[in-house]
């Protein structure tokens, strides 16, 4: 089959496909008389377990491992675990700060309690006054933006 077609049957686009392909984690097709690449079966089932992963939220070098340990199914599964113990705690670890982000916002949006001029807005008012220091945390961390926490990732 050639790429369109391994896309629809997948969901990815095209150009995710052939980036797929440039970082090695599909293999290179053969190439068709024509020099169009020719997709089997096989890819269908590879890009779907990528597309299970990505739906977990693992990043491709994660990905990549299980894809390591997949195509070695005499390995040992410990591998797999210790990547997903690792991963769930990276999950528990942004839930933790996004719970954190809630109670902040949660905390701005009660600075305003009426309609009112934008000068008199306590939500405008309490940003302006908040601490510009991204360090400035109880445990000394560093808090960043959680990437994602507004919708889907790109496939």
């Amino acid at each position: 089959m050639r790429i369109g077609e391994l896309a629809r049957r997948t969901g990815f686009t095209q150009e995710t496909i052939r980036y797929y392909e440039k970082i090695e984690l599909i293999p290179q097709p053969d190439r068709s008389g024509a020099n169009y690449r020719d997709y089997a079966a096989p890819y269908v089932d590879r890009l779907q377990f990528i597309a299970n992963c990505r739906s977990l939220d693992m990043t491709l070098d994660e990905i990549r491992q299980l894809l390591e340990l997949r195509d070695n199914p005499e390995a040992r599964c410990g591998e797999a675990n210790q990547l997903i113990d690792e991963h769930l705690q990276h999950v528990r670890h942004r839930i933790d700060e996004l719970t954190q982000l809630a109670d902040q916002l949660q905390v701005i949006q009660g600075e305003c309690g009426t309609e009112q001029a934008t000068r008199d807005c306590g939500i405008l008012n309490e940003l302006d006054r908040m601490s510009v220091s991204r360090e400035d945390r109880s445990d000394g961390r560093v808090h960043n933006h959680v990437p994602g926490s507004h919708g889907h990732r790109p496939g």
